[in-house]
């Protein structure tokens, strides 16, 4: 009888439909292992225009609802007049498999000659694929859902909708309209999302994922060309057979080959990393989104209401800025869809502010970082911790008032010192915050590196942060190493939407062709 706590109260959807634009639900196919999906279809919120929240099925209706009773007309107007103008682009957006996609001519074979109809439609509407979602010149005068998009979008990938890509608040967009529209959380929580990735490893024979197994330097050979990697521990040195990839953040990716060693690579990582990298004021510097503050708790299944919805998010004052500290949190009980994950009679609880914690706040502490000890005895880290905790307390609070401090079975506080710690993350960072047309023209990097066989994957890569956009990243990367013909035979397995106006598969060619 355990508590199991997840990586995050995040929101999957598109994971148990069989036909699905998600890129995750691609690589699952494709690789013929995935999680047991558990559906549900209640949200709850508590924003400054609804302080004593409002609790609702997620859909199109709903939605609307929302807006009329907290925007007004205002609200609706707009994002009738939003969906017209975003909804004509999603039909490339959510009609070609990120999984397809690839950065040589072969796109040509994986993309535009199997889904000719979204590809074409791509190319449309391509300068969306670059712009920002600039609320202003999309003429939206409703400040509720500007908050709103605003929310929305920084939940997603950790920034505010103005810097989101127009191509990613279409396909968000889209999905408000979505049919029969639930969510989905994997049974077992979502550790069993990287559990059926690593059985699509194991499952073949010589294959093996090692966990707790830190990565000291990726080697290279006399030609310059990545060969394996050094661990940190044993010093015991695994050749590679085809390629090193690494998923780590961009700062790590770069620390793992020693400067001097390959000169390109080093004029790649000064260009992104300036000369210190530790400083988000400088602007030689690729800027790094925030970090988290994180609860776990254990608590009785009595104090947590029976109509509470299983997850709900707080936002405390829109004009703080929605990334202001402790302003957003997000909150999860994981326990109210698969009471698998707490003993008889209890619950879990993991709640965060999501993405919205400086780590320039908790350098002072980063000297007992390794020293569990020394950070137990500090009475200005633990009262610090305390403080920056509280507006996760009162989130969960404002649903489940009698969780309080002290009257929990399982109490623990992550800080972005835990992020950086246990995750390798670089100041404990959420991914890198390159936001679409920005003044300094930082662009994420491609998933090739000037290195021969060092290939990155990942929030630090071309599609950025957040689930969708990380598993296309690891598509995209895959396919940079696999030949067009192996690409196709994996793409094979994808099932993509059928067209709602048409009844045809995305893409064109008899049935036992459409993907």
């Amino acid at each position: 009888d355990l508590f199991h706590f997840g990586a995050g109260p995040s929101l999957y959807s598109g994971l148990s439909d069989e036909r699905s634009p998600n890129p995750l639900k691609h690589i699952y196919q494709m690789i013929e292992e995935e999680p047991e999906w558990i559906t549900y279809d209640q949200w709850g919120a508590f924003l400054p225009e609804a302080p004593d929240g409002y609790q609702m099925s997620i859909g199109a209706e709903n939605f609307v609802k929302i807006l009329e009773t907290y925007g007004g007309q205002e609200a609706v107007d707009d994002w009738e007049m939003l969906a017209r103008s975003l909804r004509p682009m999603s039909g490339g957006v959510k009609g070609i498999p990120h999984a397809a996609i690839r950065s040589d001519a072969g796109i040509f074979l994986t993309v535009a000659a199997k889904y000719p109809l979204s590809f074409m439609n791509v190319l449309r509407y391509a300068p969306a694929f670059t712009e920002s979602f600039n609320l202003d010149e999309l003429g939206l005068k409703s400040e509720f859902l500007r908050n709103y998009l605003d929310m929305l979008a920084f939940l997603l990938q950790g920034l505010p909708a103005d810097q989101t890509l127009k191509v990613v608040m279409a396909y968000m967009v889209e999905d408000f309209f979505k049919e029969n529209a639930v969510m989905d959380f994997p049974k077992g929580g979502s550790g069993e999302l990287m559990a059926a990735l690593a059985r699509g490893v194991t499952k073949h024979a010589g294959c093996s994922v090692e966990v707790s197994t830190g990565v000291e330097e990726v080697v290279l050979d006399g030609s310059g060309k990545a060969v394996g990697v050094k661990l940190e521990k044993s010093g015991r040195v695994i050749r590679a057979k085809e390629a090193v990839i690494s998923n780590a953040d961009l700062t790590n990716t770069y620390n793992f080959i020693p400067k001097g060693k390959h000169a390109d690579f080093d004029e790649e990582r000064e260009r992104f990393l300036g000369v210190r990298n530790d400083n988000p004021d400088d602007k030689s510097s690729v800027p790094y989104c925030k970090s988290f503050m994180h609860l776990h708790l254990g608590v009785k299944a009595e104090l947590i209401p029976e109509d509470a919805p299983p997850q709900w998010t707080v936002v405390q004052d829109w004009s703080k800025g929605i990334d202001a500290p402790g302003n957003v949190v997000v909150v999860s009980v994981g326990s109210k869809l698969d009471q698998s994950l707490a003993p008889p009679g209890y619950h879990v609880i993991h709640a965060y502010t999501a993405g919205n914690e400086p780590f320039e706040d908790w350098e002072r502490f980063e000297h007992l970082m390794d020293d569990a000890a020394a950070r137990a005895k500090d009475e200005d880290y633990q009262n610090f911790k305390e403080e920056r905790a509280k507006p996760i307390w009162d989130a969960i609070q404002k649903r489940a008032p009698d969780v309080v401090s002290g009257a929990c079975a399982v109490e623990k506080v992550a800080t972005p010192l835990t992020h950086a710690r246990f995750l390798s993350r670089h100041r404990g960072n959420y991914g890198l915050a390159i936001a679409p047309g920005n003044e300094e023209g930082w662009k994420f990097p491609e998933v090739t590196t000037p290195i021969e066989g060092y290939y990155r994957c990942g929030d630090s890569t071309t599609s950025g942060i957040g689930v969708p956009a990380v598993a296309s990243s690891g598509a995209m990367c895959a396919n940079s190493i696999m030949s067009v013909w192996d690409q196709l035979s994996l793409n094979s397995k994808i099932k993509m939407p059928l067209s709602s106006s048409s009844g045809m598969a995305y893409g064109q060619g008899p049935p036992e062709l459409r993907l």
